[in-house]
């Protein structure tokens, strides 16, 4: 049976201004989904608040998962629900080991504390898989990595901890060829039914590699459009203005503020400031 995330009518504001407008999104897993649009229309700011990123205030609708609220969830309890975000510019910690922080982020999402044998291989697997350094795990998380190597740790991450839906928040921005290739094989390789995964993404060229079962086109706050393959292509030629004739929809994007948090942190709530 799959499992299901749905975004229902969600209006969402920082104290300066609203962000998502109405925004209605269902995927199950099994299903990949990618959305796309112009810069500031809100889709890292959607990611961030199914994540639980308390930076924003969600004024009317909701985000199930099961049928289950998220909205009064805190970022660790949609971990171990099922939900992961891979984010565009992953934090760095120093003096917490990119294996420890891993294995951590295991025994929380699951309750299980994982055998070292069984994660060490599991471990060297997933780095040989995505061509990585064999001395990663010693190394401190993200401290020191080039913009590739948190890109493909960030997949890592999604790799050991099995969510049911993983949320790509343009992981492929800053990646070379190569890199890309590497990790849109690896994520294609992962979708099943156990799986559903959210591309959030500007460019076809990822989409190459991981096929979208549907591609949403994202517009001030919420979604405008939703159709196929044809709409990547149509994005790639002719961009977004034709959308306004169209739709009658005025693309006139806005500054998007992003913040991040680290998997397994509590979301911070600025009211307790």
């Amino acid at each position: 049976m799959s499992n299901v995330l749905k975004v229902t009518n969600l209006f969402a504001r920082v104290p300066e201004k609203e962000i998502l407008k109405g925004l209605d999104l269902e995927m199950k897993t099994g299903e990949v989904h990618a959305i796309m649009g112009p810069n500031g229309t809100g889709k890292s700011t959607l990611s961030s608040i199914i994540m639980g990123q308390r930076r924003y205030e969600v004024t009317n609708g909701d985000i199930t998962l099961d049928g289950v609220s998220l909205l009064d969830k805190e970022v660790d309890e949609r971990a171990r629900m099922g939900l992961f975000l891979a984010y565009q510019n992953p934090a760095e910690v120093p003096g917490v080991t990119n294996s420890d922080f891993i294995r951590a982020a295991m025994k929380a999402t699951s309750g299980i504390n994982p055998s070292l044998f069984k994660f060490i291989k599991e471990y060297d697997k997933a780095i040989s898989d995505l061509k990585m350094r064999e001395d990663l795990g010693q190394r401190y998380l993200n401290d020191g990595f080039s913009g590739g190597e948190k890109k493909k740790n960030e997949i890592l991450q999604m790799k050991m901890l099995k969510p049911k839906f993983a949320i790509l928040d343009e992981i492929d921005s800053g990646l070379d060829v190569d890199a890309l290739r590497i990790v849109g094989e690896n994520v294609s390789n992962m979708i099943n039914e156990n799986l559903g995964v959210l591309l959030i993404t500007h460019y076809q060229r990822l989409l190459d590699y991981i096929k979208p079962d549907f591609v949403h086109v994202m517009i001030n706050g919420r979604i405008v459009k939703t159709g196929g393959a044809e709409l990547i292509e149509k994005i790639d030629k002719e961009g977004y203005s034709w959308i306004e004739d169209e739709l009658g929809i005025s693309v006139n994007p806005e500054v998007e503020q992003k913040t991040h948090a680290v998997l397994g942190a509590c979301a911070h709530n600025p009211k307790n400031n």
